[in-house]
């Protein structure tokens, strides 16, 4: 029986071949890779990355596609909500670094992505496929309008490539935006940076974007005795993420 998309699990299925074989060339799994891949749906992306790897890890939140899923012995099928994995516990199952990918579903993309933030130092690499609109978000640079709170607390962590488009005719069924590949490498772990504090800093910093930060971080600062020569006569978005870490590591631990 044909499995029809449920649009509470944000369904929309790749079935474009050309796309497909475009998104597992740009991620080139080896024989050796610890693979995870979120929401494998019917299989389009997972089955062509078993052709090239020995080892697939698949999150399916669909009780019905992970039961078609497990018919395939080389795949292990995690049936559950991928916010409720610890890919720390995966990393450490597989004695490597994960490669994680996926065609994320577009209404929880953003919560998935900061779940494997504080995991990124157990991950060789991320391929997602994104709305086109989050990818710009998650690459932009500062001064541009697409600049923000997920452009910082990603760029952080993360060297963030838009690999390439995919059009909504490539899915079934399409949905109203155009897609985008992107990838992510994670950059060497900074001990000196408090990760709940500098996404509490940039919270701030953005909850105005047209306030200069005087009014909005300026306070925050305030409270905390810091901030030092930072200049807070800019809106946030004119700030580099390498100055949002100079200040959070002077302010240090909480």
């Amino acid at each position: 029986m044909a499995h029809i998309a449920r649009k509470r699990f944000g369904q929309h299925f790749l079935n474009d071949r050309f796309a497909i074989e475009s998104i597992v060339d740009a991620i080139a799994p080896l024989a050796t890779d610890a693979l995870v891949e979120i929401g494998p749906g019917l299989g389009a992306m997972t089955f062509p990355l078993l052709d090239r790897c020995q080892r697939l890890t698949v999150i399916e939140l669909d009780r019905d596609l992970a039961a078609r899923l497990r018919r395939r012995t080389e795949l292990t099928v995690i049936e559950a909500d991928v916010l409720n994995v610890d890919f720390d516990v995966l990393a450490t199952a597989a004695r490597q670094p994960l490669r994680v990918v996926g065609n994320l579903p577009y209404n929880i993309s953003t919560p998935i992505l900061f779940h494997l933030l504080p995991s990124a130092s157990r991950v060789v690499d991320q391929h997602f496929m994104l709305q086109k609109e989050v990818v710009e978000r998650m690459a932009a640079a500062p001064g541009s309008k697409t600049y923000g709170r997920l452009s910082v607390m990603l760029q952080w962590r993360y060297e963030i490539e838009s690999v390439l488009d995919v059009e909504p005719e490539s899915f079934d069924p399409p949905p109203q935006v155009r897609s985008a590949v992107v990838r992510m490498r994670p950059l060497p772990a900074r001990t000196d940076i408090d990760a709940v504090l500098l996404g509490e800093m940039v919270t701030v910093a953005f909850s105005q974007r047209r306030k200069v930060l005087r009014n909005t971080l300026g306070r925050w600062l305030e409270e905390r005795g810091g901030g030092g020569a930072f200049d807070l006569q800019r809106r946030a978005e004119e700030v580099p993420v390498a100055e949002y870490l100079a200040l959070a590591s002077a302010l240090g631990p909480r």
